[in-house]
């Protein structure tokens, strides 16, 4: 069965409020989009991060474009919890130049993701006083 993929506006508006919360400033929503995807054999992956490479931007004549995609079949059974660390993860990724390039794993981490994790929720309770 082939991949199939769906503009996720939910996972967006997510993405835009925590990346607000945690002051990811760099990331320009303008340039980010949020896909669900059904139907991926890939093991144990519950999200990805796509990036527009320079050669590619280059050659369309474009600026940089960041694509979440979240694996239904994973991510829509985690708790509301583990759902926002695997948006935090996938939003680690995009670099403050925000220009195509990709943070690798040995900064985004578990340790790493959950600091931000707490300061989203700080910030939610901040919010909500």
């Amino acid at each position: 069965m082939p991949i199939k993929y769906e503009g996720a506006e939910d996972i967006m508006a997510r993405l835009v409020d925590i990346a607000t919360a945690i002051n990811m400033v760099h990331v320009r929503f303008s340039g980010v989009y949020a896909f669900r995807s059904r139907g991926s054999g890939s093991r144990g992956t519950i999200a990805r991060c796509h990036a527009l490479s320079k050669i590619w931007q280059k050659a369309l004549g474009i600026k940089a474009v960041y694509i979440i995609e979240v694996i239904s079949e994973r991510f829509d059974r985690m708790s509301r919890e583990e759902q926002d660390k695997v948006l935090i993860h996938e939003l680690m990724h995009i670099p403050k130049s925000f220009g195509g390039g990709f943070i690798h794993h040995n900064l985004v981490n578990e340790r790493n993701v959950n600091k931000l994790y707490t300061l989203y929720k700080q910030n939610q309770k901040m919010k909500s006083i």
